[in-house]
């Protein structure tokens, strides 16, 4: 059995991601459900595709990703399920899909035409879950739509170039649940336009001149521990996803705070890396 992941902006107060899992039980008794994420900022497109462009890879081949953010039925936001990398998103077309998967070219895309459905509020319950079922079964797409080719293009801001190759400015698409600050400035980039001078990344009123591989590594453990740099320390690291995050080390942001809250960084401001 396929799994079924649910990537939506619910959170968990409300009855809707109980009833969403319900109502696959009742399809699949056996089915395999996987949270990815239930805290998506409410209607954030971009914040719901970096985090499903980021995980769905982790899945195996054929996995089936419902996506429930801004998936109200209207003339400019059909319901669409696509086959691409071998993996079925079902969501809503929103732009969602178009940034999850901007360098590869989707193998099937069908607007979603089921029979005997309402058009309800919730359709990530009465439409998506029912066109899961129908995949996980072994289901083809083409009998649960028909072809669609109207993707909404939505296209993710790139860093842009300047001062003849001295200086690249980037901007802050993400900030995780530990205030961390995520900028679409990505490893590769940075290494082509750097080759290999120093820098000084520019935060607001911050400067860093040394980007990590992990965050620990600001940490001198040759040195005694009372000599040593301590939580709360500001860095930057190429994360996981290879893009460079600003990071507080061992932030909370119940606490201390985070590197979004202490340098007053939000989604969109500005990051400039200076070469020399």
């Amino acid at each position: 059995m396929a799994i079924i992941t649910l990537t939506t902006d619910f959170g968990h107060k409300d009855h809707f991601v109980g009833a969403i899992k319900g109502t696959i039980y009742k399809e699949l008794s056996d089915a395999k459900i996987v949270d990815i994420s239930h805290s998506i900022a409410p209607f954030n497109i971009q914040e719901c595709a970096y985090i499903l462009k980021n995980s769905y890879k982790n899945f195996p081949d054929g996995s089936i990703h419902i996506v429930g953010v801004d998936s109200e039925l209207t003339p400019e936001n059909q319901h669409i399920a696509v086959l691409v990398d071998n993996h079925y998103f079902i969501m809503a077309n929103n732009g969602v899909i178009g940034l999850i998967i901007s360098e590869i070219v989707p193998e099937k895309v069908v607007e979603i035409q089921l029979p005997n459905t309402i058009d309800s509020p919730f359709p990530e319950m009465d439409v998506f879950v029912k066109a899961a079922s129908h995949i996980a079964r072994g289901g083809k797409l083409e009998v649960i739509g028909r072809p669609f080719k109207d993707l909404k293009d939505l296209r993710e801001f790139n860093p842009r170039i300047s001062d003849d190759g001295k200086t690249i400015s980037g901007s802050v698409i993400y900030i995780d649940n530990y205030g961390n600050v995520v900028t679409n400035i990505q490893h590769n980039t940075f290494k082509s336009i750097g080759k290999g001078r120093p820098f000084e990344l520019h935060a607001r009123n911050k400067k860093i001149k040394e980007i990590h591989k992990k965050y620990s590594d600001i940490i001198n453990y040759n040195l005694d521990k009372s000599q040593r740099k301590a939580p709360g320390e500001l860095l930057a690291l190429f994360n996981s996803s290879g893009y460079v995050e600003i990071a507080i080390y061992k932030s909370d942001l119940n606490t201390v705070g985070g590197a979004s809250t202490l340098l007053g960084l939000d989604y969109r401001d500005t990051v400039i890396i200076n070469f020399t």
